[in-house]
């Protein structure tokens, strides 16, 4: 039995990773899966949201929620910074 939530960390590998991860996950029975990136890795993600809707799996997927974030992380010399996030939550329609 699968999980009923999978989450994809979105990174720098090619977009088409992160499509292909997210519809394996639904064929393996997820019901629902959260693509999550943060600072420049935001348009891949949304990308593959966006294509796995409308491309791979048209009629079955829905993008249930976008969450806009902000995560705290350690820049350069210990200073911390203050970095966009976004989550991405597509279910099975």
């Amino acid at each position: 039995m699968a999980a009923t939530e999978q989450t994809i960390l979105v990174g720098k590998k090619p977009t088409t990773n992160y499509i292909i991860a997210t519809v394996m996950a639904f064929n393996a029975g997820t019901r629902k899966v959260v693509l999550k990136a943060r600072g420049a890795a935001i348009s891949k993600a949304v990308a593959a949201a966006v294509m796995v809707r409308d491309r791979f799996l048209p009629g079955k997927v829905n993008i249930r929620e976008v969450k806009l974030l902000s995560d705290k992380v350690q820049g350069q010399g210990g200073r911390e910074r203050t970095v966009a996030a976004v989550e991405v939550i597509l279910e099975m329609a």
